[in-house]
């Protein structure tokens, strides 16, 4: 497999008061989730708000992550969709732009059969010759990838790991790397000899999250430590991470429709954690 990094953070998408990117502060936050100890960013997901991004929007996110990025770190393109001619042009767009690697998630809504799956994956890898990431999240898709699926899809080529976030399909397929899906399984997905995590909570948590790595004896009481993190910020991602990331100073709190801010109770709930952790003291320096 060729190396995209352990820690990847699943980039927010920050937005101005107008509800349009802001690319200062992206580029900010990039610098910043590297510096505290991501390898490298994923741009245009989930927790990027890609399905509020129009296609011109979420190329020149890709485009300003790969100019922009700290030296020796990756961009992780996301290139998804339910329309497979779609997440084809999508997925050769974000290669000429020179993304290291593509997120790719099972097509949502329109539910394909096992057949479609393969398909519509092994057309997505003809359009790239960049390391693609699988993405299994049913809970957003309705589909589930099971393992012996997964393993056959790592027959094709470029298909080199998969993003997990049904913690009980948890386990490594021959073929792919595992990169946990959930920031409450990074330590087990470790544990179980997998390639790390696509995190969310690594936006605050960066050194937490890389210590996971590089220090193993560590990783049961770091993943402890971190139990507040992610219950608070796992609930209705990213509305919780926008709050938090406002809340430090690190972009604006604006989000698209249909998502909108977190209540004033959400709020209290993310403000009390991060003080817990020392992250607004930390912010106020």
């Amino acid at each position: 497999m060729r190396s995209l990094g352990s820690i990847l953070t699943a980039i927010a998408t920050p937005f101005d008061a107008e509800g349009d990117v802001d690319e200062d502060a992206f580029v900010t936050l990039q610098r910043h989730v590297c510096e505290q100890g991501s390898d490298g960013v994923v741009v245009a997901g989930t927790t990027g708000e890609a399905p509020t991004l129009s296609d011109d929007e979420h190329l020149r996110l890709v485009e300003l992550a790969v100019r922009e990025r700290p030296a020796g770190s990756t961009v992780i393109a996301g290139a998804g969709s339910n329309d497979t001619r779609h997440a084809c042009a999508m997925t050769a767009a974000v290669t000429e732009l020179g993304a290291d690697g593509v997120l790719s998630v099972t097509p949502y809504y329109n539910r394909p059969s096992r057949r479609g799956i393969l398909a519509h994956f092994a057309a997505v890898a003809r359009s790239t010759d960049r390391p693609i990431v699988l993405y299994n999240i049913p809970s957003r898709t309705a589909t589930d990838m099971p393992n012996d699926l997964l393993a056959e899809l790592a027959q094709l080529d470029h298909v080199e790991a998969v993003k997990q976030a049904n913690t009980p399909n948890l386990a490594l397929v021959d073929g792919l790397g595992l990169y946990a899906g959930n920031d409450d399984i990074v330590a087990r997905t470790l544990d179980l000899g997998g390639v790390g995590g696509i995190c969310v909570a690594s936006h605050l948590f960066g050194a937490e999250f890389r210590a996971m790595v590089d220090e193993p004896d560590r990783r049961t009481e770091l993943h402890a430590s971190l139990a507040d993190v992610f219950a608070v910020l796992g609930r209705h991602s990213p509305i919780p991470l926008k709050a938090a990331l406002s809340m430090v100073g690190l972009c604006g709190p604006d989000l698209r429709l249909p998502l909108v801010a977190a209540s004033e109770d959400e709020q209290a709930d993310i403000r009390a954690m991060l003080e817990r952790h020392g992250q607004l003291e930390t912010a106020a320096r």
